[in-house]
């Protein structure tokens, strides 16, 4: 590494700038060299670069990006190895939106645990989603921003990972991490027409006080399926699957309802849970389609 080089990890990008800062809590602002787009790759929030520092009210220059632990597409972050889910009774959950996160972040090696808010609204929901998720080892932790239930157990969890809050619009991802941090962070409010947030986050910012290091990214709906996923290899991203892999009549088996599925025998018999098993359905469907149109 050149001795002018500095090291540091980007928390935010604004209009083809980018803040970095270092392990001794220095910021700096930089911009990307032509380099980075010839060679197809745009930094993340998340990245951790060396650069140039600029002098006086110059900016300096993002020299080299270092290799990434994880990305994700959406929200675009890099090297977050835990990944917060949040979910609430309004809007209503979305769990095959949660699957699709789930799958993806235990793709690259990510952690995943689930945080339900708004249990003022439906104190029963954490537990109903937990017999879903418990079988695969996900946790699940229920809390309340307004009455602030909950979230000592949470920001324990989170301690010593990069982590980032993702989820649907509107369930309280801002409001969660303004009290998580103890930060006035800028939160939308709730239509109560469309049940969707106004005025989220639009970016993605990495935050870090008192031990947490989280991302604050923008809400979203829907994630579109992977193009590229070979459909074989979706059933190894549903931790609760793996242990009868092999135990199917058929070898190739993908637990879509084949005669002697070892894992549909489960499901039947209450080890896994039949919900999860009926949205991997679903998703191993649109996998297909995507795999069979991947080069149209």
């Amino acid at each position: 590494m050149s001795e002018a080089f500095m090291r540091g990890t980007l928390i935010q990008g604004i209009g083809g700038f980018y803040t970095a800062r270092t392990a001794e809590g220095r910021e700096y602002i930089l911009r990307c060299k032509k380099k980075f787009r010839r060679e197809g790759i745009s930094p993340l929030t998340g990245d951790e670069v060396l650069f140039t520092p600029g002098e006086g009210e110059r900016h300096g220059w993002i020299e080299e990006i270092l290799p990434r632990k994880t990305v994700s597409v959406r929200p675009p972050v890099a090297n977050v190895n835990l990944l917060v889910i949040v979910l609430a009774p309004e809007p209503e959950a979305d769990l095959l939106l949660t699957d699709r996160l789930a799958s993806r972040a235990y793709a690259q090696g990510m952690g995943v645990i689930l945080a339900v808010n708004k249990t003022d609204l439906d104190d029963g929901l954490p537990e109903r989603i937990a017999e879903e998720y418990r079988p695969a080892g996900i946790r699940v932790f229920p809390v309340c921003t307004r009455n602030r239930a909950g979230l000592q157990e949470l920001r324990e969890a989170m301690q010593g990972s990069l982590c980032c809050l993702a989820g649907q619009s509107g369930a309280g991802k801002s409001t969660l991490l303004s009290i998580l941090m103890g930060m006035d962070l800028e939160t939308g409010e709730l239509s109560r027409k469309i049940a969707r947030g106004k005025n989220t986050t639009r970016m993605s910012i990495l935050l870090e006080k008192d031990g947490l290091r989280v991302m604050d990214t923008a809400g979203f709906n829907l994630l579109e399926a992977e193009k590229a996923l070979p459909p074989e290899e979706l059933r190894f991203r549903y931790p609760e699957f793996l242990p009868y892999e092999g135990k199917c009549r058929f070898r190739e088996c993908l637990h879509d309802r084949e005669p002697g599925c070892a894992v549909q025998e489960a499901a039947e018999h209450g080890v896994i849970h039949m919900n999860r098993l009926q949205r991997y359905r679903s998703l191993l469907s649109e996998t297909r389609e995507n795999w069979r149109e991947r080069y149209d």
